[in-house]
């Protein structure tokens, strides 16, 4: 799925619908650059109950310090510390409810055990063109370690 033309058009066209707004200003990238030179962590899980990774982006890759291999299948609940999970948990509920949330902040943990914080996150739920869930995606354009 890292170059899956049908994955990048439903991050793109769920963003536009769900948010209202293309994912990027001035068109739909193609599934090549959004894994490979996006400058910004893309991520998405599917609706599994506990939810597992189905993308992580290059940039998302170096953020947390996983290979795709290691990330695709990986609990997203990992990527923030038990202590964090509650407030993550309130988020992606209210994404669930509300369809998106922007502007978000929330800490974060690498595979090295380094925090950063995630900043001015967008997160959205992945809606495909017959309105059925596929899972939730967050696009994250700034990230600064954590002190």
């Amino acid at each position: 799925m890292k170059r899956d033309e049908d994955f990048a058009q439903l991050l793109n066209s769920s963003h536009e619908r769900v948010v209202g707004r293309p994912l990027l200003p001035g068109g739909s990238p193609d599934a090549r650059w959004l894994y490979e030179d996006a400058p910004f962590v893309l991520l998405a899980h599917d609706t599994s109950d506990d939810p597992l990774f189905v993308y992580a982006n290059r940039m998302a890759q170096r953020c947390f310090e996983y290979s795709w291999d290691e990330f695709v299948g990986l609990p997203s609940r990992l990527s923030a510390e038990a202590p964090d999970r509650d407030e993550r948990d309130r988020l992606m509920a209210g994404v669930r409810r509300q369809g998106f949330v922007e502007s978000y902040r929330g800490l974060r943990i690498a595979k090295s055990g380094r925090r950063f914080w995630l900043e001015d996150a967008t997160v959205w739920n992945l809606v495909d063109a017959d309105g059925a869930l596929r899972g939730q995606a967050a696009r994250v354009p700034r990230w600064s370690d954590h002190c």
